[in-house]
């Protein structure tokens, strides 16, 4: 068997015409019309790299660790494939994987490609910068004269980012064409092509940016900052703009891919797993970015649309059934005939593909490290924040105590203790260290807002623009959770951060609510 794992980053769904999105996709439609939609696919960790843990393992991180490394009692598919005889290549810019929070995933591939240039990227030299020149071409938005964050750099990587052969998407898509060319003849490999776009900076080719023009007259902005939306309606009209060309640009890129695959004839013996790792908000509900404000739908229910050639049959259907990030690790073992290991809590898609069963998961829980715990069934979602958003009482439990782009500073690590490991960490001690407040660690670019608990009904409510509390409903949610929660050997203080009881240890209804008004119905 042979297999292509296609991850793009920030990948709205609602910006893909397969899914009723307003940008022109036809290659994202070209592909829907050759496998099966997914219609209530949604996230699991947030953001990037917790993301990718799960995608590596198969199950649920945002419990015990905020951003950081595979740890060394992770089952990774990509390692495991490569047991099972399977060999995987790695093709990104996704430069996140190359930084201290990311250094141990892309090692697990057979072979990996590292294309430069995407965002903060530390690629181009500049010792002197021309700072004065920045500040008259960006937006105060995105302009920044220090190298504490990443802007600076980025502002520096896209000079060389010139012609359309230079942008780093269009070079990653150049590496994994290049390695289906080489090895597409042979048997047993899987390719991860992932590409860093459509994330942030939202840097296109010209010929894209055209197609979508705004009355907006001022210098560059294309790089939001995660924050409530406070732009002109003019600077908002710009940054959606930038955003749809780089949906362009990854649109062609696919392609490129599958043409790839009409002049090869490689769809009688290739998969093709197409999704992303979370949503952005571009001005919906007030917020621009992801990870600081409530997981709406914008950020949570993802695309994924999957090419199997023993499905060929079921071409441009689509499948309502709940399914998540942590299923996708499953799916691509069951793909090459590989066993699924114990501590995997996802469950593959493929019976769903094959009409073997309705539905994999009742439910599926998804949220960032620190934040809310969040809740859907496919009918409504749940948003449950603790009294008090503050991560004081909470650990983050490793072996690998690195932040996004730094270590743990000696000041985190000097009250760590010693505990005696989870179920997953198959035996293996953890260390358990204070969460403290200001730890560099994601949501980075502020704290956590709008954190009032509520519920929404998606069938009468997609655009969740109708919150609620309802008891009943609620208290359903609240033993969905614990059981998840026990099924991932979450730690103690999560229960009660939370306020739900471990069905292991109790069979009456989890969760403590705030009382409802008089018809169980209040906004929130």
């Amino acid at each position: 068997m042979k297999a292509v794992f296609l991850l793009f980053d920030s990948l709205c769904r609602d910006a893909l015409g397969c899914y009723g999105g307003r940008i022109p996709t036809p290659n994202f439609d070209r592909l829907a019309a050759k496998g099966v939609t997914f219609d209530s696919h949604y996230v699991g960790s947030l953001p990037c790299m917790p993301a990718r843990r799960d995608l590596q393992t198969g199950r649920l991180g945002f419990m015990h660790r905020s951003w950081g490394p595979l740890e060394p009692f992770d089952d990774s598919f990509p390692e495991l494939l490569t047991k099972g005889g399977v060999y995987s290549h790695l093709s990104t810019d996704h430069y996140h994987y190359f930084e201290d929070g990311g250094s141990t995933y892309h090692n697990r591939y057979t072979t990996y490609d590292f294309i430069r240039g995407q965002e903060g990227d530390a690629w181009v030299p500049k010792v002197a910068p021309p700072i004065a020149e920045y500040r008259n071409n960006y937006h105060a938005l995105q302009f920044e004269e220090t190298r504490k964050g990443h802007r600076l750099q980025g502002l520096i990587n896209r000079e060389r980012i010139v012609k359309e052969e230079d942008f780093p998407c269009v070079r990653t898509f150049d590496a994994g064409l290049n390695f289906l060319r080489g090895n597409g003849a042979e048997k047993n490999w899987l390719l991860q092509l992932e590409t860093f776009d459509p994330h942030e900076p939202f840097l296109a080719p010209a010929r894209h940016r055209s197609k979508f023009p705004t009355s907006y007259q001022g210098p560059i902005l294309d790089w939001p900052r995660y924050k409530a939306a406070d732009t002109t309606p003019e600077e908002t009209d710009e940054i959606r703009a930038n955003y749809a060309a780089l949906i362009l640009l990854c649109d062609e890129q696919l392609g490129r891919l599958l043409d790839e695959f009409d002049v090869n004839d490689r769809w009688d013996d290739t998969a093709i797993v197409m999704t992303t790792d979370h949503g952005f908000m571009l001005g919906e509900h007030g917020w621009w970015g992801k990870n600081q404000m409530p997981f709406f739908n914008d950020i949570a229910n993802i695309p994924l649309i999957i090419y199997h050639p023993d499905a060929a049959h079921r071409a441009g259907t689509r499948i309502t059934a709940l399914t998540q990030t942590i299923d996708i690790m499953p799916t691509l073992l069951e793909i090459f005939d590989q066993p699924i290991p114990t501590d995997v809590t996802g469950r593959s898609i493929l019976p769903l593909m094959r009409g073997e069963t309705d539905n994999i998961r009742d439910v599926a829980i998804f949220g960032i490290y620190g934040g809310a715990v969040n809740a859907t069934d496919g009918q409504h979602t749940y948003f449950r924040y603790p009294d008090h958003m503050e991560t004081t009482g909470m650990y983050e439990y490793t072996l690998m105590p690195v932040h996004n782009y730094n270590m743990f500073e000696p000041r985190e690590l000097e009250a760590a203790e010693l505990h005696p490991g989870f179920r997953f960490t198959k035996n293996v001690p953890v260390l358990k260290i204070p969460a403290v407040p200001d730890a560099k660690r994601s949501p980075r670019q502020g704290g956590f807002y709008d954190t009032e608990t509520r519920l929404f009904d998606l069938a009468t409510d997609r655009e969740q623009s109708a919150p609620f509390r309802d008891v009943g409903t609620e208290e359903r949610f609240c033993q969905l959770i614990a059981r998840e929660m026990d099924l991932h050997d979450a730690p103690p203080e999560l229960y009660a951060r939370w306020k739900v009881t471990s069905s292991r240890q109790q069979t009456k209804p989890s969760g403590t609510l705030v009382e409802p008004d008089q018809d169980n119905r209040r906004n929130a």
